[in-house]
């Protein structure tokens, strides 16, 4: 009996489901046979309205919008009277029936309608709970983030500023041993032979030209001694007379000290470049042959500066020992302080930054920067030669 109980309850939900896919225009044969079959087991009217009332608001009902739900209530209520006439004809007490039925729809359409109101109140309080979690979570990850950056950040400024002091102690304490080995000694030795001459001025003049001449080289020598630091600090043969000739005499300079050759092949147009733009290009040009000297063992140097469409483009070019440049621009030290102010110096005006180091090969630094503005409408900008100027230091 229980199973067949089952059976019909399965048979119920089935042809139920059919009758309200269909529509108002549905066809009521098929309840009233279920009521036929339901009355033959057994089943009363109270049964089926259980059934009905059971399957109807927990499996139907939750399918569909609110908006829709008085409808089906409605239409399933028809079902159900013709479901259970079969079952009234055997029994007399039909009032009795309609107005189980009429108390049943009306119970079941206020359930339908408050589990309606409580499934909607508890969809859109999960979705707003979910995106609130959603975005605390989104917050937090963005914000874990930004901390890690800032404290990489603030650890790297660190560390670039106990490198940078260290650096700049370590220039000054090398300008200081400069002035104290050569510029302070000559001038005393200078003030030595002064003090000689004077008493052979009196005593003995047999001498006396010849230690006037060993005086004033001593003077020219001190004299050259602080133009080479005045030039290291800020040659004023850049702001005079340009880049070019600005190189040509570092470059000089520079292979009289180390015994390095250097060659420029330069474009003469370089020097219509802004002064900012071509104090940069010095510094990266006396930067790197400072960075060849004290550590290359290179024995020759080739510096390019040609024009582009809209930039100048600059390579220094050694035959040196090869260095790891990813090493040195993300290591600890001092000796990558010299390729970041490179490359911040092109960074402010605009250009890029580029180095290279393949073993055998040596080392190829590039840069690159913009050309001036274009010049107003109605003036044309004076032409140069685009014939590199060669100089090559002996």
């Amino acid at each position: 009996m229980k199973t067949k109980a089952l059976k019909l309850s399965h048979r119920y939900k089935i042809t139920l489901r059919d009758h309200l896919r269909v529509g108002p225009r549905a066809n009521l044969a098929a309840a009233r046979g279920f009521g036929a079959e339901a009355l033959a087991a057994g089943l009363k009217t109270r049964d089926l309205a259980t059934l009905h009332e059971e399957f109807l608001v927990t499996e139907i009902l939750p399918e569909y919008p609110a908006k829709k739900r008085a409808s089906l209530i409605k239409q399933a209520g028809i079902f159900f009277a013709a479901a259970i006439a079969p079952i009234e004809k055997t029994h007399p007490s039909a009032r009795e029936a309609t107005a189980l039925l009429a108390r049943f729809i009306e119970t079941l359409s206020q359930r339908s309608v408050e589990l309606a109101a409580s499934n909607v109140e508890l969809s859109l309080e999960i979705s707003q709970r979910k995106a609130a979690e959603e975005a605390l979570r989104k917050s937090e990850q963005h914000y874990t983030i930004l901390l890690r950056k800032s404290d990489r950040l603030q650890e790297e400024l660190r560390r670039l500023s106990r490198e940078i002091l260290q650096a700049q102690e370590e220039e000054r304490k090398e300008i200081s041993r400069e002035l104290h080995d050569v510029i302070v000694q000559t001038l005393a030795g200078i003030n030595v032979r002064l003090a000689h001459l004077a008493k052979d001025a009196v005593l003995n003049t047999k001498d006396l030209d010849r230690n006037i001449a060993r005086t004033q080289e001593m003077v020219l020598k001190s004299v050259d001694t602080i133009h080479r630091f005045a030039r290291n600090l800020r040659p004023a043969m850049l702001d005079d007379l340009g880049l070019i000739p600005a190189l040509e005499a570092f470059m000089k300079s520079f292979t009289e000290r180390t015994g390095v050759r250097t060659h420029l092949a330069a474009y003469p147009g370089v020097d219509n470049l802004t002064m900012q733009r071509r104090t940069a290009l010095f510094r990266v040009v006396q930067e790197a042959l400072t960075n060849v000297g004290r550590h290359a063992r290179a024995s020759v140097v080739h510096i390019s500066i040609a024009a582009k469409e809209k930039s100048v483009l600059m390579e220094i070019k050694d035959d040196g020992k090869s260095f790891n440049v990813h090493r040195v621009l993300n290591g600890q030290g001092m000796n990558h302080l010299g390729l970041l102010g490179m490359r911040e110096r092109m960074e402010m005006v605009g250009g890029t930054f580029a180095v290279d180091s393949v073993a055998g090969q040596g080392t190829t630094v590039s840069v690159e920067v913009p050309l001036l503005d274009n010049p107003p409408q109605g003036k044309k900008p004076r032409r140069r030669s685009s014939k590199p100027i060669a100089v090559t230091a002996p």
